[in-house]
Parts: structure tokens; C-alpha cells; sequence
């Protein structure tokens, strides 16, 4: 492999034992229903003044090692004309960009999703590459129901995520792999483990079909949790169902697993995170976390597109992402949300 060199540095500024990922990525139509909920017009300046607010927060250099940016904000500038994928770069966080473009129906496979953007990558990752960014996320879905994921929801949707990944090697790129079974739903929590076993191990077998090397790549996955209908579980348990799927499902030669929030409100997927990392047993991976709604749905409802709201807005941010860099370390206790 030719990049190995740069893939080391990536993983290495990303993997560093006590900070994590914010994932500021959302795509125009997902952030305009966020906007909408605090009564903001979504446009491409106020997307960019809502995303200068969020990176430019300071200090957020020192929970956060890296940032998801969506393709809108790679070429954005901050008020001062300084990129804003420059504006992070500098002050030690790695600039990321989301490479997938959308999901859909699988045909043949009623109830599960795909998701597409395999089209034209290897040249939009060099273009991406030249501005800036050094690692990327693709996002599948799987809904769950007593038939979802099918096994071709299963294939189907590992075969993406593996030939996204080897292509993001193979130019340079670190790949985020983020299977996301979604929350949706009113299943248990043990029907939830199940299907985060059956996913993982088909993304694992997939992955090195392809000749991804699992050093140069991180996990983004789901925790095992309830379906939101139904009755939530403890951190205790959702640590205990993810670690024993994990231990199933992952192997060793990952340096790092960054979960995704998934719908969970910021205090309990920081709970859940820091009851996993209460449980890890050395030698197992960095479980860290890659949260977007957990870590900016505070400062959002502080923002509400004004300027003068930008302080508290952005000591909203500051306080969870210090709060998942504890939860990291599984130093956090819920008297620690204020």
C-alpha cells in the first residue's frame, strides 16, 4: 500500500486515548428539520455561521481529535476568510468529510435501506484530499424488525461499506465505517445484540474480502440499545450486550471504536459511553465516541441563529464534549450535567 505512511499519521492524530469525533456533517435537508425545530431558516449562510460557531469553540481542540464535515463546509470560510477546514487543522483537530450521498429502498430486500455515492468516489476523494480533509464516513442503515435486516440487507449493505473503505485507502484516506442499526422501533434490547452481532460480522467479512487493512480504519457503530418505544435499558446493560457483541463481531486490529449517538438525548448516550469504558478490559480497543445531535443539540437550542447567543452556544458544546472525553475515560457521573 502506497499511503501507509500518511494513514499511520491520520490514525495517529485521530487515536490519541482521550479525545473523540464530532460529527458536524449533516446533510442540507437534515439540517434544515434541526434548524426548523429552534425556528432558523436553513441557508447556505446561516449553515455556515451555525458551523464557524461550532468549530470555532474554544478550547474544543482539547476533547475533540477530529471533525465529520459535510461537503457544503469543506469550502466554507469563517468571517476572517480563514477555511474552515483550515480554521481546525491548525489548532491540532483533523478535518473529515462525508462521502456518501443518500439512502434508499434495497430493491429485493422489502424494509431495508441502501445507501448510494460508490459513483465517481476515487475522484472526489482527491478533490476532497486537496481541500483539506483526511479522513472520511459513509453510513449505512439497518431497520430492524422481526424479518430486517434480510441476509441481502445484510450483504448488500457490507459490500458498500467495504468498497468505500478499500477505495478510501487507496487514496489516502482513513475510512470511518458506520453500519448504524437504527433505534427505531419497539424491539428489545436483546433483539437489538442480535442484529448488531449479524451486521458486524458482515461488515468484518466483507472488509477483508476487500483487502481493507483494519489498522488504517475506524468502527462508527450503533450501541446495543433498546428500540425507542420500548422500556429504556440501564448503562450497566447496553455496556454489557455492545462489549459481548463486539468481542463476537470485531477484530483487535481496529484502533479504535467511535460510537454514534443514534437518537440517544446527550446525558444517556455520555451514561452509556462511560459505563462501556467502565467495563473495557485493557488491550481491547479505544471506545470513544463520534457523537453529532449528543454533542451539538445543546448548543443548538442555546444558538437559535443569533449572535449574540454564539458564547453560550458555544459553552453548551464545550461542557458535552468535555463530558464525553470523561465518559471516554469512564470518569463521568450524571451530577456532572448542570
Amino acid at each position: 500500500m502506497s499511503h501507509r505512511t500518511e494513514l499511520q499519521d491520520t490514525i495517529n492524530d485521530l487515536v490519541d486515548g482521550h479525545r473523540g469525533i464530532l460529527a458536524a456533517d449533516e446533510s442540507n435537508p437534515t439540517i434544515a428539520r434541526r434548524f426548523s425545530a429552534v425556528e432558523v431558516e436553513s441557508s447556505e449562510e446561516t449553515r455556515r455561521a451555525y458551523r464557524q460557531m461550532l468549530l470555532s469553540t474554544e478550547g474544543l481542540e482539547d476533547a475533540i481529535a477530529g471533525v465529520i464535515l459535510y461537503e457544503e463546509t469543506l469550502r466554507q470560510s469563517d468571517d476572517n476568510g480563514v477555511p474552515l477546514p483550515q480554521l481546525i487543522a491548525t489548532r491540532g483537530i483533523v478535518p473529515g468529510i462525508k462521502v456518501d450521498k443518500g439512502k434508499g429502498p434495497l430493491p429485493g430486500a422489502p424494509g431495508d435501506m441502501i445507501t448510494y455515492g460508490l459513483d465517481g468516489l476515487a475522484d472526489r476523494l482527491q478533490g476532497y484530499r486537496e481541500q483539506g480533509a483526511r479522513f472520511a464516513k459513509w453510513r449505512e442503515v439497518y431497520p430492524v424488525s422481526d424479518y430486517n435486516p434480510t441476509p441481502l440487507g445484510l450483504s448488500a449493505n457490507a459490500e458498500m461499506l467495504a468498497r468505500y473503505a478499500a477505495q478510501c485507502q487507496n487514496e489516502g484516506i482513513v475510512p470511518i465505517v458506520e453500519p448504524e442499526v437504527l433505534i427505531k422501533g419497539d424491539h428489545s434490547i436483546t433483539r437489538s445484540a442480535e442484529v448488531h452481532e449479524q451486521v458486524w460480522q458482515a461488515v468484518f467479512g466483507a472488509l477483508q474480502r476487500h483487502g481493507v487493512v483494519l489498522e488504517y480504519m475506524l468502527l462508527k457503530p450503533s450501541m446495543v440499545t433498546a428500540g425507542q418505544d420500548a422500556a429504556t435499558a440501564p448503562p450497566d446493560q447496553v455496556a454489557e450486550l455492545t462489549l459481548r457483541a463486539l468481542r463476537r463481531s470485531v477484530p483487535l486490529a481496529v484502533p479504535s471504536i467511535n460510537f454514534l449517538s443514534g437518537g440517544q438525548a446527550p446525558a444517556e448516550a455520555t451514561a452509556n459511553l462511560n459505563a462501556l469504558n467502565q467495563r473495557r478490559a485493557d488491550g481491547l480497543w479505544q471506545l470513544s465516541f463520534s457523537f453529532a445531535r449528543a454533542l451539538q443539540g445543546p448548543a443548538l437550542e442555546a444558538w437559535h441563529g443569533k449572535t449574540e447567543n454564539v458564547p453560550e452556544a458555544q459553552a453548551a458544546l464545550a461542557l458535552r464534549a468535555r463530558l464525553s472525553q470523561l465518559a471516554m475515560q469512564g470518569k463521568y457521573a450524571p451530577s456532572m450535567e448542570r
